[in-house]
């Protein structure tokens, strides 16, 4: 058999483009703000991740520019070898001053920090528990591992704890990996359950806190500051490709641990290090976050609007508890559709489907910035009414 017969076979996306369906890969002729322009026309953005409204924040560009200016463009190596500056000091030191824990180490990407942390720290002989709804770097980071991983029912910590007495050996190690903020559902973890199940088991702790980050906690410490528990989470990720306007990613822990990473991820060390550029606007996006709390209680206002806006109307926003809100269709026609009429209408969403969801879960996931004004949340509510009742979604 050819190699290549499964590409020649994959039709939905050829489908999909001539009948006007395709939402993915829509290229954005302007700045990543609450309004985009898109094939010639402006649309309101609720599908970013960009919380705090800081990409296009001026001190955030000029960081940027000085940074090339003094850097250059690019590292040329790794972390581990050439790929050190300065700056990738500065924001780690940053980093675990911020979430007031030992070290902080640095990665390219997002995706890669989840790769290198999870398949490092968990060997051969040792157990991932994972929750089922965990982003996909999580359960591509368990697959690179020796270990062995086994699932737990999305936030049933009864299920969770049922694996774990089942793992429970002297031999082996366990870590729990969890989403803080789950990427669809916009649902926060049980972390208070989830640590206090690690200390009965004596497992360790690692949280994605992707989507907390800037958004819950202190100053937008993340989930485990949401809940007061900073010091029983093991390892904490984050990323700077959202609140943070940049793009890369990092981890937090006690100081031995970082530097067993630090000396055999190889997503660390195999892989060039994140541009001046990247490093110095994720600093200034730290900066503002820390010195303007107001973005974040703007950020919740925006959420709540628009949370208590769908439910008013009567869409099903699931277990939403963050400014990440679903709007579920079930339908995975009824959803392209929704996405294509809003498109249409002026509005840019995400629409979601599975394996990304679990099977007749279709949705459009909607996100909100702290940026965002009054007049394009009250326009949005208004395109999903009218599209709502139109397709029958509604009454």
């Amino acid at each position: 058999m050819d190699i290549f017969e499964k590409c020649n076979n994959f039709t939905e996306a050829r489908k999909a483009r001539e009948n006007g369906y395709y939402p993915y890969f829509k290229p954005i002729h302007s700045g990543a703000e609450t309004s985009v322009i898109i094939d010639g026309k402006r649309l309101i953005m609720i599908g970013s991740n960009n919380y705090l409204g800081l990409t296009q924040h001026k001190h955030v560009i000029e960081a940027a520019i000085k940074a090339v200016e003094k850097f250059g463009s690019g590292c040329t190596g790794s972390r581990f070898l050439n790929g050190t500056l300065e700056l990738h000091e500065e924001l780690e030191y940053r980093l675990a001053k911020f979430m007031n824990r030992d070290r902080a180490l640095i990665f390219s990407t997002g995706f890669q920090t989840n790769l290198g942390s999870i398949s490092t720290v968990a060997g051969k002989k040792d157990f991932i528990i994972a929750d089922r709804e965990n982003h996909a770097s999580i359960v591509d980071g368990c697959r690179l591992s020796f270990g062995k991983t086994l699932k737990y029912r999305h936030s049933d910590m009864e299920d969770l704890e049922r694996i774990l007495a089942q793992s429970a050996d002297d031999e082996a190690g366990i870590l729990i990996a969890t989403d803080g903020v789950f990427s669809m559902g916009g649902d926060i973890a049980n972390l208070p359950r989830i640590v206090s199940l690690a200390r009965k088991y004596h497992a360790r702790v690692f949280v994605d806190d992707a989507h907390s980050i800037g958004v819950l906690g202190k100053n937008g410490r993340g989930s485990a500051s949401h809940f007061g528990l900073e010091s029983e989470v093991d390892i904490t990720m984050g990323t700077f490709s959202k609140s943070l306007a940049s793009l890369g990613g990092f981890i937090v822990g006690d100081e031995l641990v970082i530097d067993y990473v630090k000396h055999h991820a190889r997503a660390l060390i195999f892989s060039a290090s994140m541009p001046p550029a990247a490093v110095a606007s994720t600093i200034a996006a730290l900066d503002i976050m820390e010195s303007e709390p107001e973005r974040q209680e703007k950020l919740w206002q925006n959420t709540q609007k628009m949370k208590d806006g769908f439910t008013k109307l009567g869409f099903n926003t699931g277990n939403s508890q963050t400014p990440i809100i679903p709007v579920i269709i079930g339908d995975d026609p009824k959803t392209f559709e929704f996405w294509r009429l809003l498109f249409e209408n002026g509005v840019f969403v995400n629409p979601v489907i599975s394996p990304a969801v679990p099977p007749d879960m279709a949705l459009l996931r909607t996100s909100y910035m702290a940026t965002h004004t009054g007049e394009e949340l009250d326009e949005v509510l208004r395109i999903f009414e009218k599209i709502g009742k139109q397709l029958g979604i509604i009454q």
